[in-house]
């Protein structure tokens, strides 16, 4: 459960009266933006609009652009858009940065075990082993033969089978495969 404390600059509380007072214009103006695109606001269950933090920054731009600079309504929503679309580009470049960070520490990783591996062969061409192999013994389970054994089954009652020892020198002995 989210805590009412945790809230973002992007959660929609404030009602238009409060935004149009935080961002120093009437609500008419509020409404007449939201239905230019200007400022979007968030809205309620009962439809009525909330502004977040972040909606009552944009409106204060709005005013400044149209103010101060002379900016007509359509030029400021077209410099909002490329704001927009210059943060997520941003954005979009930091995780960029962070996976290439993250390949060149594999990248490295990967050429330290290729490099070693190359030794490994270099030295098995020169005459030491390449990989180590130890000999193994491997006791087989096999059904007792007899009138209580049925054919591709189990050993007759009492589990009766018998063991042979394989690898102990005799005609039978296989390498053990690792």
């Amino acid at each position: 459960m989210t805590s009412p404390f945790n809230m973002s600059d992007d959660t929609p509380v404030y009602v238009i009266s409060v935004a149009a007072q935080l961002s120093g214009l009437h609500p008419q103006t509020l409404r007449a933006y939201d239905r230019l695109g200007l400022v979007s606001p968030g809205r309620s269950t009962g439809r009525g609009r909330r502004y977040s933090m972040r909606d009552v920054l944009a409106l204060r731009e709005v005013q400044r652009l149209s103010q101060d600079e002379g900016v007509n309504l359509s030029g400021i929503k077209r410099i909002l858009e490329l704001n927009d679309e210059l943060e997520r580009a941003r954005r979009l470049i930091a995780e960029l940065h962070g996976e290439v960070g993250q390949l060149r520490v594999e990248l490295e990783s990967t050429r330290s075990v290729a490099a070693r591996l190359a030794d490994l062969l270099r030295k098995g061409r020169e005459g030491a082993g390449m990989v180590p192999v130890r000999s193994a013994r491997v006791a087989v389970w096999e059904p007792a033969a007899g009138p209580e054994a049925a054919p591709g089954g189990p050993a007759s009652a009492g589990g009766r089978g018998r063991a042979a020892s394989r690898g102990a020198g005799g005609p039978e002995t296989r390498p053990a495969e690792s």
